[in-house]
């Protein structure tokens, strides 16, 4: 071939993919623009709450990020990320063209005066929405089955509707909910069990409804015939009254344990996995640490009940975790991973590799079990919960935390991630770092969770939704690039981590912000960026810090926060350098020792160059 036909070739070649490059960038701003026209078409809009706002004849790119309750990926692409046109007076039906908002995780129409049944096809519309609210309504027929199809649903909220039929059973396949709410509506029959227990609130104001959880029992009939059995025998005589009397006592006494049995029958054929297992309980339970027992399955089936719901202490995108209560009183955490797809070679080469990792500021990885097609993972159990818990909770957990140990998770956090990225072998990058994946010990020593799992999930699913960890619910970690890149990096993690650090010194969720004006709908992150370019940086920090000899402190720790969650990847730090910015404010407090362990990145292991979860042996 001579030289000017291979640079024909070339140029021929440069055009196509010039072209289809453009195509797809065109097309994902046609389709989220048609999506909203399509959704205003389909909606009566009395108080011209969109009317004023969606101006379609502007086609620029970025220009319906600044439409009313549209929050995009990034504001300079259009690209959906959530709908919230809550209390905007809309009429009309469920709105039509959602499925052209092809990266849409949040939905929001609560609050309007719309009606109509809820599509029976919801999932096909919404695939990859994490919060779905459509309460304060008129919804009729009944919840739709193919919710369950929802799988990133972590807040499904239905209240105030006119809503009827059961509450299907199939949203215990919905494993990352933590938010449900059915309340006001006309359901019937049992509140099936789901994988989160959820308060009586939930479910009240539903006549027909039944369930422990309400106190009202689902088998009442079966106590009125008893009852007329009893009446209509002492008519009979005294004596006859005596035998049917003495008849129902002794069948009462035989079916109270047989309730029990039902009753957990019930639970185990919710989780069916559980009972598929049963035939292997003899399994070995893999253990890296000398110092713990031997084990087999049926020794961890024991300590949770069989896995029983009433153990979960965690759900999300990587799978469930259980408490398990060893018989000499002490605890373990157990992880069931989700949708693993590793054959049983890979998944024993990945726990061996995992089982070496081993750092004071990681969960350690103390065995692993391999059941049928199950995988079950045994760490150690950490007292005080997660770090979202002791910010955000409520109750025991919740509650307000001093500055010097707030300062003292930041430092530990980081130095495990750092040592993650720069000093383990294999290197090591999380992917979803979160304040919920940071536990915390009795002493409120930091240790980060989930490392290394990504490899273990689906390798298919390379969504933007794979970057959104559902067991926190929220999307406030995830770094702008991932909406357009669908890559894992290094700064992906350092951006996440800001965000951590956001929190820690605001005292707000990521993507709930409590002190911002009403007007504001936007993350934790937009709402900094918003404070520092009006140079009112210092309003976000968390009130009840202030005042008390830590102020230079926190400024200096919400700059490397800000530094961190900057939009540029290239522009963030790496995690060393990160744990050394942090390691210096906390220095007057002599939090870290033995820092040996952690060495200073070269060049040959500088953070670009790990693109992969977890670099190949």
């Amino acid at each position: 071939m001579s030289v000017a036909m291979k640079c024909r070739l070339s140029v021929t070649l440069l055009q196509m993919l010039i072209w289809f490059l453009l195509n797809n960038i065109s097309y994902g701003t046609v389709s989220d623009i048609q999506c909203l026209e399509l959704i205003h078409k389909s909606l009566k809009d009395p108080e011209n709450s969109l009317t004023y706002s969606w101006n379609f004849d502007n086609k620029s790119e970025g220009a319906i990020c600044r439409f009313a309750g549209v929050e995009c990926w990034h504001p300079d692409e259009n690209r959906v990320l959530n709908l919230r046109l809550s209390n905007m007076g809309l009429q009309g039906e469920f709105p039509s063209g959602l499925e052209n908002c092809t990266s849409l995780t949040g939905l929001d129409l609560s609050s309007n005066s719309l009606s109509g049944p809820i599509p029976a096809d919801i999932s096909r519309k919404i695939p990859f929405v994490t919060a779905l609210d459509l309460s304060f309504n008129g919804f009729s027929g009944e919840i739709p089955v193919n919710l369950s199809d929802c799988s990133y649903l972590n807040s499904l909220k239905l209240q105030h509707n006119k809503l009827t039929g059961q509450i299907p059973g199939q949203l215990i396949r919905l494993a990352r909910l933590i938010d449900f709410d059915v309340s006001d509506n006309q359901l019937s029959g049992p509140i099936p069990i789901l994988n989160t227990k959820f308060p009586q609130s939930s479910f009240s104001n539903n006549l027909n409804l039944c369930g422990d959880i309400l106190n009202v029992d689902c088998t009442g009939t079966s106590k009125k015939t008893n009852t007329g059995v009893i009446i209509g025998s002492a008519v009979g005589g005294v004596v006859i009254t005596i035998i049917v009397v003495a008849v129902v006592l002794y069948f009462c006494m035989r079916k109270m344990p047989v309730k029990k049995k039902e009753k957990k029958d019930t639970v185990i054929e919710e989780n069916k996995w559980a009972k598929s297992i049963k035939g292997v309980k003899h399994a070995k339970v893999s253990m890296f640490e000398k110092s713990v027992s031997k084990m087999q399955l049926i020794d961890l089936m024991k300590a949770t009940n069989d896995f029983d719901n009433e153990n979960i202490i965690g759900t999300g995108r990587t799978g469930t975790m259980y408490k398990a209560t060893l018989p000499d009183g002490t605890f373990l955490a157990i992880k069931r991973l989700q949708d693993s797809q590793q054959s049983e070679n890979q998944f024993v080469s990945e726990m061996a590799t995992l089982g070496n990792v081993r750092h004071q500021n990681l969960v350690p990885l103390l065995g692993y079990c391999s059941a049928k097609k199950e995988r079950l993972l045994v760490y150690k159990y950490m007292a005080k919960g997660t770090l979202y818990d002791q910010l955000h909770g409520s109750g025991a957990q919740g509650g307000s935390m001093e500055w010097p140990t707030r300062l003292k998770i930041s430092i530990g956090a980081a130095k495990g991630l750092a040592w993650l990225h720069h000093s383990c072998n294999p290197r090591i990058l999380h992917r979803n770092i979160s304040s919920k994946c940071i536990l915390l010990d009795e002493d409120y020593e930091p240790k980060i969770s989930d490392f290394g799992l990504a490899r273990l999930m689906n390798p298919i699913d390379t969504h933007l939704s794979t970057f959104v960890n559902g067991e926190f619910g929220d999307l406030g970690y995830v770094a702008p690039e991932y909406a357009r890149t669908l890559v894992a990096t290094p700064k992906g993690d350092v951006y996440s981590f800001g965000v951590v650090l956001l929190e820690l010194v605001t005292g707000e969720k990521p993507t709930q912000v409590s002190n911002a004006s009403e007007s504001f709908r936007g993350s934790l992150v937009e709402w900094i960026t918003f404070l520092s370019n009006n140079s009112l940086l210092q309003d976000a920090i968390d009130k009840s810090l202030i005042g008390k000899d830590y102020d230079s402190e926190l400024l200096q720790f919400m700059k490397v926060a800000c530094v961190c969650a900057l939009s540029g990847p290239k522009e963030r730090p790496t995690m060393f350098e990160v744990y050394q910015f942090l390691r210096a404010i906390g220095e007057r407090y002599h939090f870290t020792t033995d820092d040996g362990i952690l060495m200073m990145p070269s060049e040959s292991t500088d953070a670009e160059n790990l693109d992969e979860l977890i670099v190949a042996k």
